[in-house]
């Protein structure tokens, strides 16, 4: 029997229990010879397993949010080709545009934002700043799990607008390796291809709280070379569009908030440049218009929405 009236959505049966299985093992023994075993995969490998059959609800929302699962493990798969491996990255030149168009006379000499705010930081920025940078993910999730239970249809269309703006910033990522500006107070215009990722800023948000919180987030990070454009200044201009088109009301006062604050703290904790800023946000732009379009204009994506729907629903 079928889980809904629909009759279509996916059924516990000997094929289903067959494909969910020879996809989890695929992933773990892909991933151990792309990227090396962690315990990661393992976890995810059991979570999906553990939701897809303890109940119908389950399953249907963890095939829903298999469309994030697939973001993660492509971010994952990024070591595999380093995206320095691709371009040269740029350094210098980056460093210097932004000194040009946004630099800020501090005692006679010329800073970056980011440099001016290594010297002009407090206690409280460092708190706030972390306290927002921890918004990227749960924020963008969070969202979508409201969407989930509250209309399906919007959800799938936020979860492929995330994956398509961050499939537009892995181009951008191979095409302008850059890197971004703890790089250039560490090491320098010198390139280190095998420089281990860095918290910078947010160094001082561990140390004030005595924690390795992301100390233990930018270990895993796939590039270090991967600051134009900003993703994390992405997400939240997407979550803050959906919050509107949805009229969530005061919500999209705290997404707003969340927005201005992330990308502060992206230029405050000397993670990305402004103009990585900027990116970000064209990069949200053009993957919200680009989806719209294609699900309001094309066919076989309305006509594949309404299978995803049903399967979900």
């Amino acid at each position: 029997m079928a889980d809904d009236a629909t009759g279509n959505s996916i059924q516990i049966n000997a094929r289903s229990v067959t494909v969910v299985s020879i996809l989890s093992v695929a992933y773990l023994l892909l991933s151990i010879l792309l990227v090396g075993f962690k315990s990661d995969q393992v976890i995810l490998i059991v979570l999906f397993n553990a939701a897809f059959y303890a109940s119908a609800i389950s399953r249907k929302f963890i095939l829903g949010f298999s469309i994030f699962i697939f973001y993660w493990v492509l971010f994952d798969y990024m070591k595999v080709i380093p995206n320095y491996k691709v371009n040269a990255v740029h350094i210098a030149d980056l460093y210097n545009c932004e000194k040009s168009l946004f630099g800020i006379n501090f005692h006679g000499k010329i800073l970056t934002p980011n440099e001016y705010w290594v010297v002009n930081g407090t206690s409280f920025l460092d708190v706030i700043t972390g306290l927002f940078y921890l918004c990227w993910i749960p924020v963008p999730l969070a969202f979508a799990g409201y969407l989930f239970f509250k209309n399906r249809r919007e959800f799938l269309y936020f979860a492929f607008t995330f994956l398509l703006v961050n499939l537009i910033g892995f181009v951008i990522y191979y095409l302008y390796p850059a890197a971004p500006p703890w790089y250039v107070q560490q090491h320098g215009f010198v390139f280190h291809p095998l420089t281990m990722g860095s918290t910078g800023g947010l160094a001082k948000f561990d140390a004030h709280f005595h924690i390795n919180l992301f100390k233990s987030i930018y270990a895993k990070g796939s590039n270090v070379f991967a600051a134009m454009p900003s993703l994390h200044s992405a997400y939240p201009v997407i979550v803050l569009f959906y919050g509107f088109r949805n009229r969530l009301g005061l919500a999209n006062i705290f997404f707003a908030i969340v927005v201005l604050g992330i990308w502060f703290t992206a230029v405050y904790a000397s993670h990305h440049y402004v103009l990585d800023v900027l990116a970000g946000i064209t990069c949200a732009i053009i993957g919200i218009s680009l989806f719209r379009l294609m699900a309001t204009r094309s066919k076989s994506i309305i006509a594949w929405l309404d299978k995803y729907e049903a399967v979900i629903k």
